[in-house]
């Protein structure tokens, strides 16, 4: 079974509320309609003017059966929402006049739902930036108690078994934090570990990469590496976590072996932490490339509830999976 069904798969058996604030957005909207009928979520919301999301479905043939329409412009809620977000960013100034106007946002609007429990998980990007994304999800929703950064992931599925997970990875960070400190490094490994027990559903092994292993190499981004290691080893020790490991070292047995005979990780890691965005970023797609492997994400992670950012180039099938790994990880 693909990564894609697993998920799908995952998102039937909870059967959770999903909220979709570019609700009339085309791809969109027709992904509404198919996550309704292959029963991935027990609801899904569009946010949007009600008449331009009816007009969109019009245009494009697509039932609006069993699919809840909400205007945060309109909508009950959105005094109530107000009053939240003004006790959010009331110590940044924020009146409850201008709490109120900017609630009506669609993308805050469905954090906010996410935030109370109105939905249990949020998907957009289709027409906002990753920007807009994470300010919604950064103020609204926050991050998870004891991680300040959050961060995102892919899950990497290659046709090398023998490697990683049964060919599968989780790769780190990938879209977000450009050049993250050892604390950011040390967090990013700390969410990854748990997005890897959700999507690969299997035992962490994180390795934090870098050119050097175990000294083999020296300089400050070496250093910074070493110390995210310990920071997460104090806080996390029930992760099984080292490094600074080059990338062969970190996956292949026998290099491992070679390079770092006494490391539990070497050889056998199954969650890469790139050292910066950069790096992570040329990664996964050198491996998507031309390692014909299939990445899914960027995932979102760290936050305390679940909401994932769509390319702006996504297709209808792209929003589907992403809302299926979204409502996978509802609790």
């Amino acid at each position: 079974m693909s990564f894609a069904d697993t998920m799908k798969l995952k998102a039937r058996e909870k059967q959770k509320v999903l909220v979709l604030p570019e609700g009339s957005e085309r791809r969109t909207v027709i992904a509404s309609r198919q996550i309704t009928d292959q029963k991935l979520a027990k609801k899904v919301i569009l946010l949007g003017s009600i008449e331009k999301i009816k007009e969109v479905a019009k245009q494009e043939k697509v039932s609006l059966d069993n699919i809840e329409l909400i205007d945060p412009i309109t909508s009950p809620l959105r005094e109530k929402y107000a009053n939240e977000y003004y006790e959010l960013r009331k110590h940044k100034g924020m009146s409850k006049e201008e709490a109120y106007e900017a609630i009506a946002d669609q993308l805050k609007f469905g954090a906010m739902m996410v935030r109370l429990g109105d939905a249990d998980a949020m998907t957009a990007g289709a027409e906002n930036t990753t920007g807009n994304v994470l300010v919604a999800a950064f103020q609204i929703i926050k991050t998870q108690p004891g991680i300040k950064s959050a961060s995102s992931c892919f899950v990497m599925a290659t046709d090398k078994s023998d490697l990683g997970a049964d060919g599968s990875f989780i790769f780190s960070d990938c879209a977000t934090i450009p050049e993250p400190t050892a604390e950011q490094l040390a967090e990013i490994a700390e969410a990854s570990a748990q997005s890897c027990e959700i999507y690969l559903q299997t035992k962490p092994v994180v390795a934090l990469l870098s050119y050097s292993t175990k000294g083999s190499a020296k300089g400050p981004l070496v250093d910074k590496v070493v110390q995210a290691v310990e920071i997460l080893k104090k806080k996390r020790p029930d992760i099984l976590v080292d490094g600074e490991l080059q990338l062969d070292a970190a996956i292949v047995k026998e290099v491992g072996e070679s390079k770092s005979p006494n490391s539990p990780v070497a050889g056998k890691a199954n969650v890469l932490i790139f050292p910066d965005l950069q790096s992570g970023n040329i990664g996964y797609k050198l491996v998507q490339r031309l390692g014909n492997a299939e990445a899914y994400g960027p995932i979102l992670q760290g936050f305390a509830k679940p909401v994932s950012d769509l390319s702006r180039g996504c297709c209808v099938e792209d929003i589907v999976v992403t809302a299926a790994i979204t409502l996978a990880q509802a609790e």
